[in-house]
């Protein structure tokens, strides 16, 4: 290849291609059967397979979604609207008239295990009490984090008969259903055969644990796919699972492999050189190629941020609002946008207008640098005096975009409004893990921001985890310590909105006082570009974070 009429930046960058390309042709393992869909994932290591993915939700997409059931799952049979509720093991729900902290689950009849055990209510209340009850035996502390920070109030659950559960929760909170398509019902009588070929001699909680890795490779769920083979940091093979309840997505293809390929560069030449059939998140670089080899780019709005996540610990510079507000201002996120080859949406908030949960906050978002600066000035911050933030971030990892450059423009536009930021880069599991540690843990190495991408799918996954003392770690991801009383009050009044107009006019409140308040540097919304082979049939890229595997194709 002839690099040498290329501008130096744009030779490396075609030259780490070429060399990512030569390397894929390389890969073992990965000739594709007819009907074999072959996935380059962005995470470095597949994700946990025991029914609770770690890796951020790429772990619900690739191994929690297609090898399991939820109570309530979303609806990602379309692309034109936002992906909403619908049934999954539970047929229908509602909370108690009475009580709003009681809510009655009725299951769906018939469903069984991939081992051929019914899933049934003995089964739901084993799958709650395996992270909420430390005295059972399937007690699995290290499915928590993955999980009770998505649901975190939560309490317990009860047999009302054999297809009905009743769900209790430590206050009145509307948001449970949207919480629990993050509770993936594994079989009980699969992991009691680990449990029970565990030498007996052992404690308790050793034999659970070993238990859990057992299931972990073996794992068994009731979706419409079935764990054929792990081979960790390697690769993960699903197999059809033609018996599946819902004829609608009884898989169409006999195997997944996903592999986990966090570099971009590496993703996309294993996509070039045939070794995969899809990629997440492309090099924007290399669209154009990508195109230009009859590859299609699917992508879509999401209920998605990208930001950094700011700290409010004494010292920290961001808790002068000056500051926080400077730093919106000071980011050209048009220019960012042409950077990434327009694959993202310009961040003015959580929502975006339109939405029926955006408000009308007073503080507007937009490229103003001149006005940076002057509040920058009035904290007593400028040329000869900029505030220096470190922030962490990830390599790559589900939801991150491309989080190096992005990361690196931001550097490069704040420099410019007095704000020196040190980027402090780690593996995305490990940042995924310190986001739930808290800024004040070791493990945020004195950073006072963290660039983890967030869900946006309900008020709760878009503000209360962020901005509640409740959501404070280790309960849930408000990393920096951020609360003020009328967003406290608030989330109460939203918690609280068991009706949807309700709920709407109390999230649109909310929405605006956590602008005012410019808890976040407030960057892009992703549109989740994906390049995927012309072979790959009935692709629907919907408006969410997931994908359904079960309604895809292969052609010749």
């Amino acid at each position: 290849m002839d690099f040498g009429s290329l501008a130096p930046a744009t030779r490396l960058r075609r030259a780490a291609l070429a060399l990512a390309i030569s390397t894929a042709l390389a890969l073992p393992g990965l000739a594709a059967a007819q009907t074999t869909l072959r996935i380059g994932m962005t995470a470095g290591d597949i994700p946990l397979t025991h029914g609770q993915p770690d890796q951020g939700y790429e772990g619900n997409r690739f191994s929690g979604i297609p090898i399991y059931d939820s109570l309530v799952q979303w609806d990602l049979s379309q692309g034109d609207a936002p992906s909403g509720l619908v049934p999954g093991l539970a047929t229908e729900w509602q909370v108690d008239a009475e009580d709003h902290t009681k809510w009655r689950f009725t299951l769906r009849e018939g469903v069984e295990f991939h081992d051929g055990t019914p899933v049934n209510a003995d089964a739901i209340v084993w799958n709650v009490d395996k992270v909420l009850n430390s005295e059972a035996p399937q007690y699995a502390p290290g499915q928590i984090g993955n999980t009770l920070s998505r649901m975190p109030t939560l309490r317990s659950a009860h047999k009302i008969d054999d297809y009905a559960v009743e769900l209790v929760t430590s206050e009145p909170d509307a948001f449970l259903p949207f919480n629990l398509t993050n509770l993936f019902i594994a079989s009980p009588s699969a992991w009691q055969g680990f449990y029970d070929a565990t030498p007996s001699s052992a404690d308790a909680a050793t034999r659970s644990q070993q238990a859990w890795t057992e299931f972990a490779a073996h794992a068994v769920g009731s979706g419409p796919f079935k764990l054929e083979r792990l081979v960790p940091r390697q690769q993960l093979t699903l197999a059809k699972n033609p018996d599946y309840w819902n004829p609608d997505r009884v898989p169409k293809v006999d195997r997944v492999v996903l592999l986990p390929l966090p570099e971009a560069n590496a993703r996309t030449a294993a996509l070039l050189s045939g070794q995969v059939d899809w990629i997440e998140a492309p090099a924007p670089d290399a669209i154009p190629q990508i195109e230009s080899r009859g590859f299609k780019i699917y992508s879509n709005t999401q209920p998605h941020l990208w930001p950094w996540q700011f700290s409010f610990v004494e010292g920290s510079p961001w808790n002068d609002k000056r500051v926080r507000q400077a730093a919106n201002l000071c980011l050209n996120r048009a220019d960012l946008k042409e950077y990434l080859g327009g694959y993202m949406v310009e961040a003015t908030g959580i929502f975006e207008p339109g939405s029926p949960w955006r408000g009308e906050p007073e503080f507007q978002i937009s490229y103003d640098p001149d006005r940076a600066r002057e509040l920058m000035e009035e904290a007593g911050f400028g040329p000869n005096n900029p505030v220096r933030v470190k922030v962490q971030t990830s390599a790559s990892g589900s939801g991150q975009m491309q989080p190096l450059p992005m990361n690196e423009f931001i550097q490069e536009s704040l420099r410019a409004c007095y704000i020196d930021t040190e980027l402090d880069v780690t593996e995305w599991n490990t940042l995924f893990t310190n986001w739930r540690l808290g800024a004040r843990d070791p493990a945020a190495q004195g950073a006072n921001g963290i660039n983890v991408s967030a869900a946006t799918m309900d008020p709760y996954f878009a503000m209360i985890r962020f901005a509640t003392e409740a959501a404070f770690p280790p309960a849930s991801t408000n990393w920096g310590y951020f609360s003020t009383p009328e967003v406290e009050e608030l989330a109460r009044e939203a918690r609280n909105a068991f009706e949807p107009a309700a709920l709407d006019e109390a999230a649109a409140k909310l929405h605006a006082a956590i602008v005012d308040e410019t808890p976040f540097l407030f960057v892009a919304h992703d549109v989740g570009p994906r390049a995927i082979s012309p072979k790959v049939q009935g692709v629907v890229q919907p408006q969410s974070w997931f994908i359904d595997l079960a309604t895809m194709s292969m052609e010749d």
